[in-house]
């Protein structure tokens, strides 16, 4: 095991809130009993002495399984972290995404938002992002493209908050991401971000209570199969070919897994959720995996530089890697 743990990290990752207006289907909050508002909305002041025991915090992203937008403190949040010189932001499911909340969070310091946009046309983008009763919600697709233009408009001619739109490339939207190249074209976002599905819960029992998450990551990865792949490299070359023809930058992820996994996760930044446990990353997908620590019982300094955070980073460097990073893209390097 190592002596000595690494410098305390430059990146931290809070769940502000732990609460969702959404039940989208890749995201675990669908499979997992509902959180309240109030009871998922992590305390300003347990926020203040986390971020405030890490000096070193050059970036902050304030997002989790919850919607962030529902937090009560997310601009306190905001402007304390920007008053401090750190880079502040999160990623939204827009629906929430108001002119005057648009308006709040420029004036506050964002130097971020990413807004996920998961289909080109309203019948696949709600067939993917359900409400909170688990059915699409008929207009929700244009309210989030309204209030994304309403952001952009806020901004103005600054540079903050960069903008990005997120889509999760799966089997049932990825025909549509040409498309979506050209609408976020249209709207003038920074960037649209294409990612794969972040966990495919290889690890877990296919009956335990992961299983219906599981499910549905292996009907709707895109690296699940060689001819599903290669449908998708055809999507992702036309769609790169359009980003290029529009001046558009473009991020898509690769669809074929590293000979060797790897993650500087545990060494560069940390997770920590709502309820204050604290994770080696915010890929695990779920508060009871890979928690290293809890920070009622300890600082997050104390944390990162204990036993069981040490043990963590040294599996993670052997050949036997922790199982929960067996699934995980970004391990895979297919994130």
């Amino acid at each position: 095991m190592s002596l000595e743990a690494p410098p305390l990290p430059g990146h931290l990752q809070v769940e502000v809130s732990g609460a969702c207006n959404l039940r989208c289907r890749m995201c675990l909050v669908r499979y997992a009993p509902a959180v309240g508002r109030r009871e998922g909305a992590l305390a300003y002041e347990d926020f203040l002495a986390l971020v405030d025991s890490v000096p070193t915090l050059r970036r902050l992203t304030l997002q989790g399984l919850g919607e962030p937008l529902l937090s009560p403190h997310l601009l306190d949040m905001i402007r304390h972290a920007a008053g401090r010189g750190v880079h502040v932001g999160f990623n939204t499911n827009g629906v929430l995404l108001t002119r005057p909340v648009a308006r709040a969070l420029v004036a506050a310091g964002t130097g971020h938002v990413h807004v996920s946009l998961d289909g080109a046309t309203a019948a696949t983008y709600e067939d993917v992002r359900h409400g909170t009763g688990q059915a699409p919600r008929p207009g929700q697709f244009e309210r989030v493209v309204a209030n994304l233009r309403g952001l952009l408009a806020a901004r103005g001619d600054a540079v903050r908050p960069r903008v990005v739109l997120v889509f999760v490339a799966m089997r049932r939207n990825v025909g549509e991401l040409v498309a979506l190249v050209e609408l976020a074209a249209g709207l003038g976002v920074d960037e649209l971000w294409v990612q794969n599905l972040s966990h495919v819960f290889s690890d877990t029992d296919p009956a335990g209570e992961y299983a219906e998450i599981r499910r549905y990551a292996e009907s709707e990865a895109l690296f699940a199969d060689e001819p599903t792949a290669e449908r998708a490299r055809v999507s992702f070359a036309a769609a790169a070919e359009r980003a290029r023809a529009l001046g558009l930058r473009l991020r898509l992820p690769v669809l074929e897994a590293a000979e060797q996994g790897s993650c500087s996760w545990p060494w560069d930044g940390a997770y920590v959720t709502h309820r204050g446990s604290v994770q080696p990353c915010c890929m695990v997908m779920g508060s009871e995996r890979a928690t290293l620590g809890r920070l009622a019982d300890a600082s997050f300094p104390e944390i990162w530089a204990s036993a069981p955070y040490r043990a963590f980073r040294d599996a993670l460097r052997s050949a036997a890697p922790p199982d929960v990073c067996a699934g995980c893209s970004e391990y895979r390097g297919l994130f």
